[in-house]
Protein backbone atom coordinates (compact mmCIF):
# COMPACT_ATOMS: atom_id res chain seq x y z
CA UNK A 1 0.00 0.00 0.00
CA UNK A 2 1.43 3.51 -1.19
CA UNK A 3 2.57 5.99 1.65
CA UNK A 4 1.73 9.59 2.05
CA UNK A 5 5.14 10.96 1.95
CA UNK A 6 6.42 14.92 2.14
CA UNK A 7 3.86 15.93 3.90
CA UNK A 8 3.94 19.62 4.67
CA UNK A 9 2.81 21.64 7.65
CA UNK A 10 0.67 24.56 6.50
CA UNK A 11 -0.87 27.84 8.11
CA UNK A 12 -4.51 29.33 7.25
CA UNK A 13 -5.24 33.00 9.13
CA UNK A 14 -8.08 35.04 9.93
CA UNK A 15 -8.19 38.57 11.81
CA UNK A 16 -10.95 39.44 14.43
CA UNK A 17 -11.71 35.45 15.62
CA UNK A 18 -14.97 36.43 18.21
CA UNK A 19 -14.96 33.80 21.24
CA UNK A 20 -17.68 32.88 23.18
CA UNK A 21 -16.59 35.01 25.40
CA UNK A 22 -16.87 37.56 24.02
CA UNK A 23 -13.12 38.58 23.41
CA UNK A 24 -11.43 38.28 20.29
CA UNK A 25 -8.28 37.21 18.75
CA UNK A 26 -6.37 40.11 16.72
CA UNK A 27 -5.08 37.31 14.66
CA UNK A 28 -6.36 33.92 14.21
CA UNK A 29 -3.89 30.67 13.00
CA UNK A 30 -4.49 27.48 12.63
CA UNK A 31 -1.58 24.76 11.67
CA UNK A 32 -2.86 22.21 9.25
CA UNK A 33 -1.89 19.57 7.05
CA UNK A 34 -3.97 18.09 3.88
CA UNK A 35 -3.81 14.59 2.01
CA UNK A 36 -5.39 13.79 -1.09
CA UNK A 37 -6.79 16.02 -3.76
CA UNK A 38 -10.20 18.23 -3.33
CA UNK A 39 -12.59 17.20 -5.89
CA UNK A 40 -13.80 19.53 -8.36
CA UNK A 41 -17.44 19.59 -6.82
CA UNK A 42 -15.48 20.29 -3.24
CA UNK A 43 -17.56 16.88 -1.69
CA UNK A 44 -14.97 14.81 -1.05
CA UNK A 45 -13.72 16.12 2.17
CA UNK A 46 -13.25 14.50 5.65
CA UNK A 47 -11.85 16.73 8.70
CA UNK A 48 -9.37 15.18 11.21
CA UNK A 49 -9.28 16.48 14.70
CA UNK A 50 -6.82 15.46 17.13
CA UNK A 51 -6.85 14.63 20.81
CA UNK A 52 -5.86 16.50 23.97
CA UNK A 53 -1.96 17.28 23.47
CA UNK A 54 -1.51 15.47 19.78
CA UNK A 55 -0.88 17.56 17.18
CA UNK A 56 -2.51 18.03 13.50
CA UNK A 57 0.12 15.68 12.10
CA UNK A 58 -2.17 12.41 11.15
CA UNK A 59 -0.85 10.44 8.39
CA UNK A 60 2.18 10.39 5.81
CA UNK A 61 6.16 11.12 6.81
CA UNK A 62 5.92 14.83 7.78
CA UNK A 63 8.43 16.99 5.84
CA UNK A 64 8.20 19.66 8.42
CA UNK A 65 7.46 23.47 7.46
CA UNK A 66 7.41 26.17 9.93
CA UNK A 67 3.64 25.97 10.74
CA UNK A 68 4.46 22.53 12.19
CA UNK A 69 5.87 23.67 15.63
CA UNK A 70 7.16 20.52 17.42
CA UNK A 71 6.10 18.31 14.29
CA UNK A 72 9.52 16.39 14.14
CA UNK A 73 10.55 16.21 10.10
CA UNK A 74 9.99 11.88 9.08
CA UNK A 75 7.84 10.78 11.68
CA UNK A 76 4.44 9.01 10.84
CA UNK A 77 1.53 10.53 11.86
CA UNK A 78 -0.86 9.29 14.33
CA UNK A 79 -3.92 8.17 12.22
CA UNK A 80 -1.38 7.07 9.55
CA UNK A 81 -2.79 3.31 9.85
CA UNK A 82 -6.28 4.50 9.38
CA UNK A 83 -5.39 7.52 6.47
CA UNK A 84 -4.09 6.81 3.28
CA UNK A 85 -4.16 5.15 -0.81
CA UNK A 86 -6.37 2.35 -0.27
CA UNK A 87 -6.44 2.63 3.46
CA UNK A 88 -9.90 3.38 5.19
CA UNK A 89 -9.80 6.86 5.32
CA UNK A 90 -8.66 6.54 1.16
CA UNK A 91 -6.43 9.65 0.34
CA UNK A 92 -7.44 7.78 -3.19
CA UNK A 93 -11.01 9.07 -2.70
CA UNK A 94 -10.83 11.88 -0.13
CA UNK A 95 -9.52 15.06 0.86
CA UNK A 96 -8.46 14.93 4.29
CA UNK A 97 -7.72 17.76 6.16
CA UNK A 98 -5.90 17.44 9.73
CA UNK A 99 -5.82 20.37 11.71
CA UNK A 100 -4.61 21.74 14.80
CA UNK A 101 -6.87 22.75 17.24
CA UNK A 102 -7.15 25.98 18.80
CA UNK A 103 -5.44 26.90 21.79
CA UNK A 104 -3.00 23.86 21.20
CA UNK A 105 0.80 24.05 20.87
CA UNK A 106 1.34 23.03 17.33
CA UNK A 107 1.53 25.99 15.26
CA UNK A 108 -2.32 27.22 16.25
CA UNK A 109 -3.28 30.31 17.91
CA UNK A 110 -2.67 29.55 21.65
CA UNK A 111 -0.85 30.46 24.48
CA UNK A 112 2.87 30.18 23.25
CA UNK A 113 1.46 31.62 19.75
CA UNK A 114 2.97 35.55 20.00
CA UNK A 115 0.29 38.47 20.96
CA UNK A 116 0.41 40.63 17.89
CA UNK A 117 -0.50 43.54 20.14
CA UNK A 118 2.35 43.05 22.74
CA UNK A 119 4.91 40.91 20.45
CA UNK A 120 5.53 38.59 23.54
CA UNK A 121 3.64 34.78 23.55
CA UNK A 122 0.33 35.64 25.41
CA UNK A 123 1.61 33.09 28.12
CA UNK A 124 -1.09 33.44 31.32
CA UNK A 125 -3.06 36.22 29.10
CA UNK A 126 -4.63 33.84 26.68
CA UNK A 127 -8.33 33.85 26.59
CA UNK A 128 -10.38 30.87 27.88
CA UNK A 129 -12.06 29.18 24.55
CA UNK A 130 -14.34 26.07 24.62
CA UNK A 131 -15.00 23.80 21.97
CA UNK A 132 -17.32 25.55 20.48
CA UNK A 133 -14.83 27.99 19.67
CA UNK A 134 -12.43 25.62 18.21
CA UNK A 135 -15.17 24.13 15.78
CA UNK A 136 -16.08 27.51 14.58
CA UNK A 137 -12.45 28.35 14.29
CA UNK A 138 -12.24 24.92 12.05
CA UNK A 139 -15.56 26.01 10.44
CA UNK A 140 -13.18 29.31 8.68
CA UNK A 141 -10.36 26.62 7.67
CA UNK A 142 -13.25 24.48 5.95
CA UNK A 143 -14.93 27.53 4.23
CA UNK A 144 -11.56 28.87 2.91
CA UNK A 145 -11.60 25.93 0.65
CA UNK A 146 -14.88 26.51 -0.77
CA UNK A 147 -16.08 23.55 0.83
CA UNK A 148 -20.15 23.70 1.05
CA UNK A 149 -20.03 20.09 3.40
CA UNK A 150 -18.02 17.21 4.69
CA UNK A 151 -18.43 13.25 4.24
CA UNK A 152 -16.99 12.90 8.01
CA UNK A 153 -15.40 14.51 10.89
CA UNK A 154 -13.08 11.95 12.38
CA UNK A 155 -11.46 12.02 15.67
CA UNK A 156 -9.80 10.31 18.91
CA UNK A 157 -10.48 11.67 22.48
CA UNK A 158 -10.52 15.54 22.99
CA UNK A 159 -10.86 14.77 18.44
CA UNK A 160 -14.07 12.93 19.47
CA UNK A 161 -15.31 16.01 21.50
CA UNK A 162 -14.64 17.87 18.44
CA UNK A 163 -16.65 15.49 16.11
CA UNK A 164 -19.39 15.93 18.52
CA UNK A 165 -19.75 19.62 18.74
CA UNK A 166 -19.42 19.33 15.03
CA UNK A 167 -22.41 17.68 14.53
CA UNK A 168 -24.30 19.94 17.13
CA UNK A 169 -22.62 22.92 15.79
CA UNK A 170 -23.23 22.70 12.44
CA UNK A 171 -26.03 20.25 11.93
CA UNK A 172 -26.55 19.13 7.93
CA UNK A 173 -22.67 20.23 7.32
CA UNK A 174 -21.65 16.50 7.53
CA UNK A 175 -23.00 13.42 6.62
CA UNK A 176 -21.05 11.92 9.36
CA UNK A 177 -19.13 11.92 12.68
CA UNK A 178 -16.60 9.16 13.89
CA UNK A 179 -15.54 9.97 17.77
CA UNK A 180 -13.42 7.33 19.25
CA UNK A 181 -12.36 6.37 22.51
CA UNK A 182 -14.19 9.36 24.13
CA UNK A 183 -18.23 10.58 24.37
CA UNK A 184 -20.58 13.10 24.08
CA UNK A 185 -19.54 14.40 27.57
CA UNK A 186 -16.66 15.06 29.25
CA UNK A 187 -15.89 12.90 32.27
CA UNK A 188 -16.70 14.54 35.37
CA UNK A 189 -13.49 14.87 37.37
CA UNK A 190 -13.69 17.19 40.02
CA UNK A 191 -11.05 19.48 41.51
CA UNK A 192 -8.61 17.48 38.32
CA UNK A 193 -7.87 21.41 36.98
CA UNK A 194 -7.01 23.32 39.81
CA UNK A 195 -4.75 20.43 40.75
CA UNK A 196 -2.99 21.01 37.28
CA UNK A 197 -2.58 24.53 37.83
CA UNK A 198 -1.27 23.88 40.82
CA UNK A 199 1.27 21.83 40.14
CA UNK A 200 2.46 23.73 36.92
CA UNK A 201 2.99 26.72 39.30
CA UNK A 202 4.87 24.93 41.77
CA UNK A 203 7.60 24.61 39.26
CA UNK A 204 10.55 26.99 40.29
CA UNK A 205 10.85 28.64 36.74
CA UNK A 206 7.04 29.36 36.89
CA UNK A 207 7.36 32.83 37.10
CA UNK A 208 4.14 33.97 37.73
CA UNK A 209 3.44 32.06 33.98
CA UNK A 210 5.93 33.95 32.28
CA UNK A 211 8.53 30.70 31.91
CA UNK A 212 9.40 31.69 28.62
CA UNK A 213 12.25 33.41 29.16
CA UNK A 214 12.93 31.42 32.49
CA UNK A 215 14.12 28.27 31.58
CA UNK A 216 10.71 26.73 31.21
CA UNK A 217 9.07 24.11 32.78
CA UNK A 218 9.42 20.77 30.80
CA UNK A 219 10.58 18.67 33.80
CA UNK A 220 7.50 19.58 35.26
CA UNK A 221 5.57 18.70 32.04
CA UNK A 222 7.58 15.46 31.87
CA UNK A 223 6.31 14.16 34.93
CA UNK A 224 2.60 14.95 34.10
CA UNK A 225 2.96 13.89 30.45
CA UNK A 226 5.06 10.79 31.76
CA UNK A 227 2.06 9.72 34.41
CA UNK A 228 -0.57 10.29 31.36
CA UNK A 229 0.38 7.80 28.81
CA UNK A 230 0.72 5.32 31.77
CA UNK A 231 -3.19 6.07 32.70
CA UNK A 232 -3.70 5.63 28.80
CA UNK A 233 -2.46 2.07 28.59
CA UNK A 234 1.72 2.83 27.47
CA UNK A 235 4.59 1.00 29.00
CA UNK A 236 6.96 2.62 31.32
CA UNK A 237 9.59 3.01 28.57
CA UNK A 238 7.78 4.12 25.70
CA UNK A 239 5.90 6.92 28.67
CA UNK A 240 9.16 7.89 29.52
CA UNK A 241 10.71 8.18 26.10
CA UNK A 242 8.01 10.05 24.27
CA UNK A 243 7.17 12.18 27.37
CA UNK A 244 10.84 13.62 27.49
CA UNK A 245 10.47 14.35 23.59
CA UNK A 246 7.20 16.22 23.83
CA UNK A 247 7.73 17.65 27.00
CA UNK A 248 10.74 19.66 25.02
CA UNK A 249 8.01 21.14 22.64
CA UNK A 250 4.43 21.74 24.07
CA UNK A 251 3.31 24.41 26.36
CA UNK A 252 2.45 24.65 29.87
CA UNK A 253 -0.57 26.85 29.20
CA UNK A 254 -2.26 25.06 26.98
CA UNK A 255 -2.76 22.20 28.99
CA UNK A 256 -4.80 24.35 31.14
CA UNK A 257 -6.41 26.20 28.05
CA UNK A 258 -7.57 22.86 26.40
CA UNK A 259 -8.36 21.07 29.78
CA UNK A 260 -10.51 23.54 30.70
CA UNK A 261 -12.57 23.45 27.21
CA UNK A 262 -12.35 19.79 27.75
CA UNK A 263 -14.04 20.03 31.32
CA UNK A 264 -16.96 22.37 30.07
CA UNK A 265 -17.97 19.67 26.80
CA UNK A 266 -21.21 18.26 27.01
CA UNK A 267 -23.71 18.00 23.93
CA UNK A 268 -25.94 15.40 25.83
CA UNK A 269 -28.42 17.90 25.93
CA UNK A 270 -28.78 18.96 22.03
CA UNK A 271 -29.03 15.37 20.52
CA UNK A 272 -32.06 16.98 18.54
CA UNK A 273 -30.13 19.31 16.29
CA UNK A 274 -27.25 15.99 15.04
CA UNK A 275 -28.32 15.28 12.00
CA UNK A 276 -25.31 13.44 10.49
CA UNK A 277 -24.96 9.39 10.87
CA UNK A 278 -22.49 8.71 13.74
CA UNK A 279 -19.58 5.97 14.28
CA UNK A 280 -18.68 5.63 17.71
CA UNK A 281 -15.67 3.77 18.63
CA UNK A 282 -14.80 2.91 22.10
CA UNK A 283 -12.50 0.64 23.54
CA UNK A 284 -13.48 -2.01 26.64
CA UNK A 285 -9.62 -0.80 28.62
CA UNK A 286 -10.00 2.69 28.03
CA UNK A 287 -9.41 4.01 31.85
CA UNK A 288 -10.42 7.87 31.10
CA UNK A 289 -14.06 7.08 29.23
CA UNK A 290 -16.23 4.72 31.25
CA UNK A 291 -17.26 1.95 28.67
CA UNK A 292 -19.97 1.45 31.13
CA UNK A 293 -21.38 4.83 30.27
CA UNK A 294 -21.57 3.98 26.52
CA UNK A 295 -24.64 1.84 26.23
CA UNK A 296 -26.29 4.98 28.04
CA UNK A 297 -25.40 7.44 25.51
CA UNK A 298 -25.63 5.36 22.79
CA UNK A 299 -29.33 4.35 23.29
CA UNK A 300 -30.03 7.85 24.17
CA UNK A 301 -28.89 9.21 21.13
CA UNK A 302 -31.26 6.34 19.03
CA UNK A 303 -34.01 7.86 20.80
CA UNK A 304 -33.52 10.95 19.43
CA UNK A 305 -33.43 10.12 16.24
CA UNK A 306 -29.73 9.69 15.50
CA UNK A 307 -28.13 7.29 13.22
CA UNK A 308 -25.66 5.59 15.31
CA UNK A 309 -23.18 2.49 15.12
CA UNK A 310 -21.43 1.53 17.94
CA UNK A 311 -18.49 -0.59 18.03
CA UNK A 312 -16.46 -2.23 21.40
CA UNK A 313 -12.95 -2.65 20.36
CA UNK A 314 -11.14 -6.08 21.56
CA UNK A 315 -8.12 -4.02 22.66
CA UNK A 316 -5.29 -4.01 25.94
CA UNK A 317 -3.92 -0.60 24.59
CA UNK A 318 -6.65 1.76 26.87
CA UNK A 319 -7.12 4.81 25.53
CA UNK A 320 -4.84 4.76 22.60
CA UNK A 321 -6.86 1.90 21.57
CA UNK A 322 -8.39 3.59 18.35
CA UNK A 323 -4.87 4.25 17.19
CA UNK A 324 -2.80 1.38 18.39
CA UNK A 325 -4.93 -1.20 17.41
CA UNK A 326 -6.54 0.56 13.88
CA UNK A 327 -6.39 -2.33 12.11
CA UNK A 328 -9.05 -3.68 14.48
CA UNK A 329 -11.75 -1.07 13.33
CA UNK A 330 -10.39 -0.32 9.80
CA UNK A 331 -12.50 -2.44 8.17
CA UNK A 332 -15.33 -1.12 9.63
CA UNK A 333 -14.85 2.19 8.86
CA UNK A 334 -13.49 2.08 5.87
CA UNK A 335 -17.11 0.34 4.95
CA UNK A 336 -19.32 3.10 6.98
CA UNK A 337 -17.18 6.02 4.87
CA UNK A 338 -18.29 3.73 1.47
CA UNK A 339 -21.67 3.68 2.51
CA UNK A 340 -22.00 7.08 2.54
Amino acid sequence: MAELTEIESKTFAAHDFRLENGQSLPLLELAYETYGTLAPQRDNAILVVHGYTSSHHAAGLNAGGKAGRGVAVGTLGWFDALIGPGKAVDTNRHFVISVNALGSAHGSSGPNAIDPRTKKPYGPTFPEITLRDMVASQKLLVDSFGITGLVAVIGPSMGGFQSFQWAASYPGFMKAIVPSVSAPRSPLRTGGLEQLQKRLASDPNWNGGWYYENGGVASTLEQIRYETLLAYGQTESEAKAAARIWAKIYDAHSLVTLRRAIDSFDITGQYGKVTAKVLYVQSKTDKLFDIALCPAYVSDMRRAGIDITYVELPSDKGHLASHADAGIWAPILGAFLKSL
